[in-house]
């Protein structure tokens, strides 16, 4: 019984903890987030990281200015003028899911910031997260946490 007991417990704490970190995440979302439909920061989506380069570099790499190209309300930038052009003829091949929020937030209902090195690519389509520790939880259940935030996203946008 005292098993039971301390699975219980270890439940719960992890639900409190679970319930806690999501409200974190609404309370710490980019200002302005909860009309914004991209992630952006002074106009930049992503803090400038080149979208395109998850992908073919399999890695976050900082875009510049000069070579940016402005998609669905914001400007992006590019670590090369190959990507931005990929990025134009195609974007919705490589913009994240979500406007570039996280998805572990968008699956719990919210909209919170993300950091560069906290994505993943999961059946072509590039994830990111409020952190690393944050990206650990969402990779326990991705497809759930997707399709939670899936049905979500219309509702946040």
């Amino acid at each position: 019984m005292r098993r039971r007991t301390a699975q219980a417990l270890t439940f719960d704490r992890r639900k409190l903890l679970s319930g806690l970190l999501v409200l974190s995440l609404a309370l710490f979302a980019a200002p302005g987030a909860v009309r914004a439909e991209v992630y952006r920061s002074e106009g930049i989506a992503l803090g400038g990281s080149d979208p395109v380069a998850y992908f073919t570099e399999g890695k976050a790499v900082q875009g510049s200015s000069e070579f940016s190209a402005d998609y669905d309300g914001a400007t992006w930038h590019f670590a090369s003028a190959a990507n931005r052009d990929a990025f134009a003829a195609d974007p919705e091949s490589y913009a994240p899911r979500y406007g570039g929020y996280c998805a572990y937030a968008a699956a719990a209902g919210a909209k919170a910031k993300t950091v560069p090195e906290a994505w993943k690519i999961v059946d072509g389509k590039l994830y990111l997260n409020f952190s690393k520790a944050v990206q650990s939880r969402w990779e326990e259940d991705i497809p759930g946490y997707i399709a939670k935030a899936d049905a979500n996203w219309p509702n946040l946008k």
